[in-house]
């Protein structure tokens, strides 16, 4: 089998080839957008000493040497090496509590003790006759109209802007240009008038006591219970990528799934250990097609092991049970299954467990990874039928149970179904009808391109032809809207825009265009990809625009992707973030998008989640997941691919 795929491969290769060369002439014929350095703003987690137990913050200063003083009811704290400690440094000053903290005309951090005020600068001599001069009293706060939040606690004047304090976390209020505060931007897109910083993302808690600006820019917040800090870093979206693939390399590789961490302790990285989840199989692919992206345009042979490394678990999936072509979920050594542990059977080997109850997600994110493999990763025909090999299984599973994904138990999994009763059953303004069509129609294309087996293509002009399949594949995205009286297991299947159905559509237009049988078709899809697009357009989701790009869309925005890369926090724990308080945004009645807010938040600012959420969501996360963030690899390196992204 394996010796007649390889002859197979290299008789398709020159007309496939020649089909990717059109495909990406087109997606470079826009001018890259130059990955030019911005600021990356980054929450600094300052640890207490344990003599700060307890203790009520009350005042923050930093002195012209850039130290940070706090004012606590159990003394001066300050900051050593990034911690924060009781300041024993003047002996005359022990056995002494301050009553106040305050910073002289020079700069010098002053004290005030029940007999008065003393300074280590100005060599002691503090003029205390003149301390009316520079101890004035806290300006008046006001708060404007359409600020996040208008219990004002504090402020501090910087370059560009204001940054204030307030009862329900900190803000930057942007009055200039060139800020380096004024972040998420991009060719074209004017900085956010407001950034807000609240949530354990940013703060310890949101009832901030002071803050103030140091030296470099980095912003000092006082809260309840601490003191905080946020840094600007100069940085570039190469480094950025850089960053997030050493990260999900050292933290978040399972068997080579890229696996989501759950916290014991919030916030405690070193709590954490790697879950089994939902989708393994289809998070994984996605990593993939980041890597894959990433070596077509690089070369990378380090990058090229990775990929294979993390595309043997999804042969594992097939080959850790005996149920052929069947893809499990996931898989974990026996005893040590997380999720929905009803879905889990025994392997053949007694040390394992699988998940199964596999859904037409994993075949759909499947069918993407083996087409990125196949395409972009291989070298060889010999690497490109071990992929195939993978891939046809699957695929011939699906035909010989008459276009069921049939589990060990004999029966079809809730979602992975294509046959014509069940795919026709559902109306035009029900998205299934045309997404399943879609799905099935990839999956036989690109059996077809590794086989050049005929079969497969009948299969789907078969489909065509009798029960309508292009005709859903081709259905305007328009006509979906509520639709009440489908019921598919107990789910209702009308009620709501699922943004699930996005990922898989967007991941099943690369093999549905790419792989088309031929230019007519080709141009048929590419259409239905640049609509959809138009519905997505305002989530300016990278990933998104990418694929549309890489299709031969040319209405795509590049220059919106780049502003939610730029924007996507480093931190990737799913902490609670709440927004449905501000009075800076504009809330929305419930509708059929789920869009709970008109305005794009900047990613700092709203929900940590999986590729399957929409991002106009107020109030949103658990506090106890680690995400790998391969999200960002994946657009940013699809960017890159397309040209889209200038090289640094």
């Amino acid at each position: 089998m394996t010796h007649r795929l390889s002859l197979l491969v290299k008789i398709q290769l020159p007309k496939f080839a020649a089909l990717l060369i059109g495909v990406r002439t087109v997606a470079l014929s826009a001018v890259p957008i130059p990955d030019a350095p911005f600021w990356q703003d980054v929450a600094v987690r300052i640890p207490h000493a344990p003599g700060l137990t307890n203790a009520s913050f009350k005042k923050l200063c930093v002195d012209k040497e850039d130290v940070v003083y706090v004012l606590t009811d159990k003394g001066v704290a300050r900051v050593f090496d990034d911690k924060l400690a009781l300041d024993k440094s003047y002996r005359p000053f022990a056995g002494k509590l301050a009553q106040d903290i305050a910073l002289t005309p020079e700069g010098n951090l002053a004290y005030r003790f029940a007999d008065g005020w003393v300074s280590n600068g100005d060599n002691g001599r503090l003029n205390l006759s003149n301390t009316n001069s520079w101890l004035r009293p806290p300006s008046v706060l006001k708060a404007r109209a359409g600020m996040p939040w208008p219990e004002l606690t504090c402020q501090a004047t910087v370059p560009g802007g204001m940054w204030y304090g307030t009862k329900r976390g900190a803000f930057f209020e942007r009055t200039g240009t060139n800020s380096p505060y004024a972040t998420p931007s991009a060719p074209g897109i004017e900085p956010p008038r407001f950034r807000y910083y609240a949530g354990q993302r940013w703060l310890r808690d949101d009832h901030v006591r002071d803050l103030a600006v140091d030296l470099d820019g980095h912003v000092w917040v006082l809260t309840q219970t601490g003191l905080n800090k946020i840094e600007f870093r100069l940085t570039t979206l190469a480094t950025k990528a850089e960053w997030f693939h050493r990260k999900i390399r050292s933290r978040n590789l399972r068997y080579g799934f890229t696996a989501e961490r759950r916290l014991l302790v919030p916030g405690d990285i070193t709590s954490s250990e790697m879950i089994d989840t939902d989708n393994d199989g289809g998070w994984t692919s996605y990593y993939l097609g980041a890597l894959g992206a990433q070596y077509a345009v690089t070369k990378n042979t380090v990058v090229r092991q990775q990929a294979w490394e993390s595309f043997a678990a999804l042969e594992r999936l097939q080959n850790i049970h005996t149920n052929t072509g069947f893809p499990g979920r996931t898989f974990e050594r026996k005893g040590f299954k997380f999720s929905d542990p009803d879905r889990w059977r025994d392997a053949p080997d007694p040390g394992w467990e699988w998940k199964g109850h596999t859904s037409s997600d994993e075949i759909c994110s499947q069918t993407y990874a083996h087409a990125v493999m196949w395409e972009l990763v291989a070298t060889n025909a010999t690497e490109r039928a071990r992929i195939a090999t993978n891939f046809v299984r699957i695929v011939d599973h699906i035909l010989a149970h008459d276009l069921y994904l049939v589990d060990v138990d004999g029966q079809p999994t809730l979602w992975g179904r294509w046959h014509p009763d069940y795919v026709n059953w559902f109306p035009p303004t029900i998205h299934d009808r045309q997404l399943n069509s879609a799905e099935i129609t990839a999956s036989l294309q690109l059996a077809f391109a590794m086989t050049g087996n005929t079969r497969y293509r009948e299969k789907a002009f078969e489909l065509f032809r009798k029960h309508g399949y292009l005709t859903n594949s081709l259905s305007s995205l328009k006509l979906i809207a509520p639709t009440a009286g489908y019921v598919h297991q107990g789910n209702n299947m009308g009620d709501e825009w699922n943004h699930s159905d996005d990922e898989l559509a967007f991941f099943c237009y690369w093999p549905l265009v790419r792989f088309a049988f031929n230019e007519e078709l080709r141009a048929q899809y590419r259409e239905v990809v640049r609509e959809h697009l138009e519905f997505e357009g305002p989530e300016r989701y990278p990933i998104w625009n990418f694929i549309a790009a890489a299709c031969g869309v040319k209405e795509f925005d590049p220059a919106g992707a780049v502003w939610t890369l730029r924007g996507t926090p480093l931190d990737t724990i799913a902490w609670r973030v709440t927004n449905s308080h501000r009075q800076d945004i504009t809330k929305l009645p419930a509708n059929f998008m789920g869009r709970q807010l008109k305005e794009l938040l900047p990613p700092g600012e709203r929900l940590i989640a999986r590729i399957n959420t929409q991002p106009f969501i107020l109030d949103h996360g658990d506090d106890a997941t680690d995400f790998p963030g391969d999200e960002f690899l994946l657009g940013y390196w699809l960017g890159r691919y397309v040209g889209a992204i200038s090289a640094p």
